[in-house]
């Protein structure tokens, strides 16, 4: 009995497949492939790249960050729901997110320590 409860998820799961498979198909049949140097090479802001974008490597700074900003959207993200159910789920609860909060907290200040937060010229 809980096997069917599924079947309409996994209709839809097969569904959202085989219109993106068939979507794919067909643009790279009806799609017009002309590579060529000058499409091919990376453009942004209006300028060609220069200096180490020329090269294809990107600062590791960039990526440290957006994992930061990932790691404290979710905190955000969990935060809501728990505001939400406090007096429901009590003290175990607050104490629950009160380490988890201490926890991200520690995480941040070793990326802070390490220099992750710094950014060089």
């Amino acid at each position: 009995m809980a096997a069917m409860e599924f079947l309409p998820v996994l209709f839809m799961i097969a569904g959202v497949v085989l219109v993106t498979g068939a979507t794919l198909f067909v643009s790279s049949l009806l799609r017009p492939s002309n590579p060529y140097r000058e499409k091919n090479m990376p453009y942004e802001c209006g300028m060609d790249a220069a200096g180490e974008a020329a090269g294809g490597r990107m600062r590791v700074q960039f990526f440290i960050l957006a994992i930061l900003l990932v790691v404290f959207d979710v905190e955000t993200m969990f935060l809501f729901p728990w505001a939400v159910v406090l007096k429901g789920i009590g003290l175990v609860g607050f104490v629950e997110m009160f380490i988890f909060i201490v926890l991200l907290l520690v995480g941040l200040a070793y990326a802070w320590l390490k220099g992750a937060l710094e950014w060089e010229a």
